[in-house]
């Protein structure tokens, strides 16, 4: 899910970087774990123009990337993003979303299910808008994949009675197929959460895809609101190119919370203000005996989790404001890098994406403590690292409509590959 402490760029061309993966590694994300290949049904991606739609965490905007496909060659994922953007919430509805988001209750269901048609109507002007500036229309893309946004997520049934996990997406796809007149894939999570899994990440079958390499171990690092690892051994290896990840705690987040909180502005830009602070040591001990940062693979989280009352339970109210800051982007330096050494400690390259790549103080903070691993921007690979999460869900959608799995039974935990999310026709 993408989020970020920097502003996004709004280039006045489309963006172009073609990706490409070797052609003797099929796509999918099933890994060796995913179970007899007649579980799903099996067809050929189709090529041409797709949509990706998503609000992540800190629901700081609607990331819409227009992509375009190869051939349809089930074993070539080249694609190309003609055109990226982000465009902001309505300042009103953006709150009420974070406050749901951290935990807070419906004030009824009705409130819901009006937040719900407005977050579809929000990413359908989203969608018209890109593809006005792209000077696309409608009818030439073949479908948009809608992530939606996060209300819930308790995929470990930490709910009313701890047995019925659910993760939770408002954006009502059958508005916006409606309001767009393409065909769109929503409602990705459910399917993985009913097969047992955590329904996320759900990026990582497309970081496989194109970055997965013959010779080397590779983790791709999305500093997102929360941040999370793919882990791609090398496809040479004794591992078979078996892929996994998991979130790894907050990244933008709780600092962006918190930013905007003590001093009004919505980000840390560039980590300015955390650099005018200290790490509290004492602080980060206490934030670090978290027992969700203890807990093994598959594991997902959320501003459910790491929320502003989750920080304010363990300060001691002597803390200055920007040592607070400072340690906040401690704690994700450490929780990133202790992930990464725990899990797969032969890793070679981190090829970082998300907002978290515009900020150079929380990277230069990870590569300290990621000595003799390189880290790098997908930016390097052809893919900018503001949008890789948007084309994720066009190519999602891609999967969905060829009737091929999404997800990644060895990330999520889930029973197999299943094919993801729910398609609404075109109107």
């Amino acid at each position: 899910m993408p989020h970020r402490s920097t502003p996004r760029r709004s280039p006045a061309a489309p963006r172009r970087g073609p990706a490409s993966r070797r052609p003797d590694v099929a796509p999918g994300g099933a890994g060796p774990h995913a179970g007899p290949a007649s579980a799903v049904p099996v067809g050929t991606p189709e090529a041409g123009l797709f949509v990706g739609l998503i609000s992540g965490t800190s629901a700081d905007g609607i990331d819409a990337a227009l992509v375009r496909f190869n051939d349809g060659d089930a074993t070539d994922t080249r694609c190309e993003l003609l055109l990226g953007r982000t465009y902001p919430w309505q300042d009103t509805l953006r709150r009420r979303l974070v406050e749901l988001g951290q935990g807070a209750d419906a004030r009824s269901l009705e409130e819901l299910a009006t937040l719900d048609v407005q977050v579809a109507e929000a990413f359908a002007a989203a969608t018209a808008q890109l593809l006005d500036e792209a000077d696309v229309a409608p009818s030439a893309v073949r479908a948009i994949g809608s992530h939606g946004q996060t209300v819930r997520h308790r995929p470990d049934g930490a709910n009313l009675d701890g047995r019925h996990p659910f993760s939770w997406q408002i954006g009502d796809g059958g508005v916006i197929a409606e309001r767009s007149g393409i065909a769109t894939v929503a409602d990705f999570r459910r399917r993985d959460v009913a097969a047992g899994g955590h329904g996320a990440p759900l990026v990582p079958a497309f970081h496989a895809a194109l970055l997965q390499a013959p010779d080397e171990d590779r983790a791709v690092l999305n500093l997102g609101g929360i941040a999370n690892y793919t882990l791609l051994p090398a496809l040479a290896s004794q591992h078979g190119g078996a892929v996994r990840g998991f979130d790894t705690g907050p990244a933008n987040a709780l600092m962006d919370a918190w930013c905007e909180r003590h001093s009004g502005q919505p980000y840390d830009a560039d980590g300015a203000f955390a650099a005018s602070g200290e790490v509290d040591a004492a602080l980060l001990a206490r934030l670090l005996a978290e027992p969700w940062f203890a807990l093994p693979p598959p594991k997902s989280t959320g501003r459910e989790q790491f929320h502003l009352d989750w920080l304010q339970s363990r300060l001691t109210g002597n803390e200055s404001a920007r040592d607070v800051q400072a340690t906040l982007l401690e704690l994700t330096a450490v929780t990133v890098a202790d992930a990464l050494r725990a899990q797969q400690p032969a890793t070679r390259r981190v090829i970082a994406c998300g907002g978290g790549v515009r900020n150079s103080r929380v990277l230069a903070a990870i590569a300290a403590k990621l000595q003799g691993m390189a880290l790098e921007s997908t930016a390097q690979y052809g893919l900018d690292p503001d949008f890789v999460e948007a084309m994720a869900f066009a190519w999602l959608a891609r999967q969905t409509v060829a009737g091929l799995p999404g997800n990644v039974p060895s990330v999520t935990g889930a029973r197999g590959p299943r094919v993801l999310g729910v398609v609404h026709p075109a109107a």
